[in-house]
């Protein structure tokens, strides 16, 4: 056989071989896209839409409730709950809602995701005999460690702390904060007199240099149900700030814009308690958008915006010291 062929069939091996090894890499949004829940057609499912609510589409379509979605820092993945098998248990899927699998061999009650900012980590709300924990693995599942009693883990975007909610007490919960690398914890928010409803999962400006929550502080707690409403506070526990007045149906689940300069939330729209609507609300005096306006149940997840994100996929042995940095400018 001549040698220029023998160069080719090896070459072509090679490439076949390759193709089998490495499976096709998912792809990214090219645009900013807005993960949000909603309940349409029975059932709770994760959806996609544009910044201006426009494009919504099903991207998970399974009979089973799909929740908590949230973006891999690459938007290359997104990682949820979902109670297809026996429980609410942590599934990935692709950025377009194909290739869906479990995380973890072993089921348990799973829920809240929260990736660390350099992927290579995951937080989440783990049930255990009816107490809620915050647990943190790798991302594909192993190492499995339990740090916090507590549960709404966020991950903070320079990678070093953990936010989530405690109930201290009847009718008081708080927002703790972990120290990832020493484990310790402190309280952060409310002042500890007051009894309080914190109603969702707290949630890091892009820089963390803020956190935005749902807030109820006054008492009976199902007297004034209808009070609970959107705040920020810096990281440093000053400048407390209401965002949506309290005129109107609750406030909750907040979700920062990847460049922190609006909020999203879910808001009742008067037909039932869980009946919710998301709006977007400009900072600084903006003005405020609705971006839903058909289902019983909308609840935005996570916003993704390629223009806010690494261009590369992390790699397990060249993932950068410097990603937290990276996302902020």
């Amino acid at each position: 056989m001549r040698p220029s062929m023998l160069i080719f069939i090896f070459a072509f091996s090679i490439a076949l071989l390759g193709t089998r090894i490495c499976p096709v890499l998912a792809k990214a949004p090219d645009t900013a896209k807005i993960l949000f829940g909603a309940s349409r057609e029975g059932n709770r499912e994760l959806y996609l839409m544009n910044s201006d609510g426009s494009e919504q589409i099903n991207i998970t379509n399974h009979p089973a409730d799909d929740i908590y979605g949230a973006w891999s820092p690459t938007g290359e993945q997104i990682l949820f709950a979902s109670d297809r098998d026996e429980w609410y248990d942590l599934y990935l899927m692709d950025a377009d809602g194909k290739n869906v699998r479990r995380v973890f061999g072993k089921s348990a009650h799973r829920e809240c995701p929260t990736w660390s900012p350099e992927g290579k980590q995951i937080a989440y709300e783990r049930q255990d005999l009816g107490e809620r924990f915050i647990y943190i693995a790798t991302s594909d599942g192993k190492n499995e460690e339990r740090v916090a009693i507590g549960g709404s883990p966020a991950w903070s975007p320079n990678g070093t702390e953990i936010a989530y909610v405690v109930q201290a007490g009847q009718d008081r919960w708080e927002i703790h904060i972990l120290n990832v690398r020493t484990r310790k914890q402190k309280v952060f928010f409310p002042p500890k007199a007051m009894s309080t409803w914190i109603g969702s999962i707290p949630a890091w400006s892009p820089k963390g240099d803020k956190l935005a929550f749902s807030w109820q502080n006054q008492l009976p707690l199902k007297a004034f149900e209808s009070k609970e409403t959107l705040y920020t506070v810096n990281r440093d526990g000053t400048d407390l700030t209401q965002i949506v007045g309290e005129v109107g149906p609750k406030v909750t689940s907040p979700v920062w814009s990847p460049r922190e300069d609006a909020l999203l939330y879910a808001q009742q729209d008067g037909r039932a308690k869980w009946s919710l609507q998301i709006f977007k609300a400009v900072l600084g005096n903006g003005p405020t958008e609705q971006l839903t306006a058909i289902g019983s149940w909308n609840v935005p997840a996570d916003w993704f915006d390629p223009a806010y994100a690494l261009p590369v996929s992390p790699q397990p042995q060249s993932l950068p010291t410097t990603w937290g940095e990276v996302k902020k400018r």
